[in-house]
């Protein structure tokens, strides 16, 4: 079961390579453009397998501003200057609250996707970030979980697309593969009755598949790229074998968004639990799905254009968090709201002292008897714990499922699955979906 999370200052953190400046040790060389790679023997034992494609002809010890410079660009896109330095009174007026998503100016096929979706007037965070992010500016916003922030730059990145243009044109990262699967089904329902091209890069998906979608081997290059930083990272420094050229073209990327940006960047308070707590078998925090994410977004942003608009997207958001964007981003316009409003009003909190760990299975047996719960997700500290909870409801007649960050992908994307359908009541889980998860059938008392 879920242990009470611990907090830590930035100077607790320095192996992960957030320092007391904010993190300027990874970001700062990005706003300079210059890079040496020192991961060459890291890259040897892993990155330089034979089952890379491209290892004969990667980048990972060149200057990263000659990544687009080498050869010439193969699309022509649309002149897409900086914006220019906005006044207070412009940014006040970008982020003034729509009343409706035909203000928002957008084409009418996208509008209709939001009404098919489900959506019929904006939510607080969709009213004050949508249009930032369709301004093309640098964009931070903030808002309760389960309070739309993924239909907000859904509709906000959809409006920067240009559907008549054959390239990757957008790159969505979030931390974990079931937020992405999950990011991926909104993006195709709501840009359903439009042209616009999507394609996933996440662990589960062979190498090969995702390269051949991402030159558009078959109906055409996707114009939004849905995916994971390793996996992304990759596919950024993959070349095409007969033409040499990269599989992604940089230059004609417009935007970059980050969900859940705290957890990626590192700044995240289950991140510093994670990072604080002792070294044990088992720990959903030994995969390296959840370790590396800031290395990782460094290299991202590496090969990015040098205009490349970002938005970050989160539930919290700490001094850390703000410290380290000062370094790959240029003044953002900020949507936030206050600490004491993060919490949703339709969810009720309770904590309960057991005073000792052997009374917790018994008090949990307890609560399911006393209470009509249609379905529910139980939050361990490590993956052992999750395996021996699972074991002991089902020894009590519960019909559960569980997940971690161990578990081969397929087998992950199904247990999602039969838990979204209701085949499974009660999901075990480490912090593997504590973050962007939505489930609507899950009891909230």
């Amino acid at each position: 079961m879920s242990s009470t999370k611990n907090t830590s200052s930035s100077d607790e953190n320095k192996n992960n390579g957030i320092t007391s400046s904010g993190g300027a040790e990874y970001f700062r060389p990005v706003k300079r453009r210059e890079y040496q790679s020192s991961s060459d023997e890291r890259r040897k034992s892993g990155y330089g397998k034979s089952k890379y494609a491209n290892k004969y002809a990667d980048n990972y010890g060149k200057p990263v501003q000659s990544l687009c410079q080498q050869e010439e660009v193969g699309i022509a896109m649309p002149s897409k200057p900086t914006p220019k330095e906005l006044s207070d009174e412009d940014r006040q007026l970008i982020k003034e609250p729509i009343e409706s998503f035909e203000e928002l100016g957008i084409h009418e096929n996208i509008i209709r996707g939001i009404y098919s979706y489900g959506f019929e007037k904006p939510s607080s965070i969709q009213a004050r970030a949508i249009r930032p992010v369709l301004s093309g500016h640098d964009v931070i916003a903030q808002a309760q979980s389960g309070m739309g922030k993924t239909g907000a730059f859904t509709i906000g990145t959809l409006g920067r697309i240009d559907e008549n243009v054959n390239a990757i044109q957008a790159l969505v990262v979030v931390h974990t593969m079931e937020l992405a699967l999950q990011i991926d089904t909104v993006f195709r329902q709501i840009a359903k009755y439009t042209g616009i091209r999507f394609t996933l890069c996440i662990k589960g998906i062979p190498p090969q598949e995702n390269i051949e979608k991402l030159s558009g081997v078959r109906g055409g290059k996707p114009h939004v790229v849905i995916g994971t930083p390793g996996r992304v990272l990759d596919m950024l420094h993959r070349r095409d074998r007969e033409t040499g050229k990269y599989i992604i073209d940089q230059n004609t990327i417009r935007l970059i968004v980050l969900d859940e940006a705290d957890e990626i960047l590192g700044t995240s308070q289950e991140m510093y639990s994670r990072k604080k707590r002792e070294p044990e078998p088992g720990q959903d925090g030994q995969n390296p799905e959840n370790i590396g994410f800031l290395e990782q977004m460094f290299k991202i942003f590496k090969c990015m254009p040098p205009d490349i608009q970002v938005c970050l997207f989160s539930a919290t958001m700490g001094k850390e968090f703000f410290e380290i964007t000062k370094d790959f981003m240029r003044t953002p316009l900020e949507v936030l709201v206050k600490t004491e409003e993060l919490t949703l009003d339709g969810i009720s909190q309770y904590l309960i002292n057991v005073e000792e760990q052997k009374y917790k299975f018994d008090t949990l047996c307890e609560l399911y008897s006393l209470l009509t719960i249609n379905q529910s997700i139980i939050y361990c500290n490590s993956l052992r714990s999750v395996e021996n909870l699972t074991r002991m409801l089902r020894d009590n007649n519960f019909t559960v499922s569980y997940i971690h960050g161990q578990m081969p992908a397929n087998e992950r994307e199904m247990t999602m699955a039969d838990f979204r359908s209701g085949k499974s009541r009660v999901l075990v889980s480490t912090d593997l979906l504590s973050r962007g998860i939505d489930i609507q059938q899950v009891s909230t008392y």
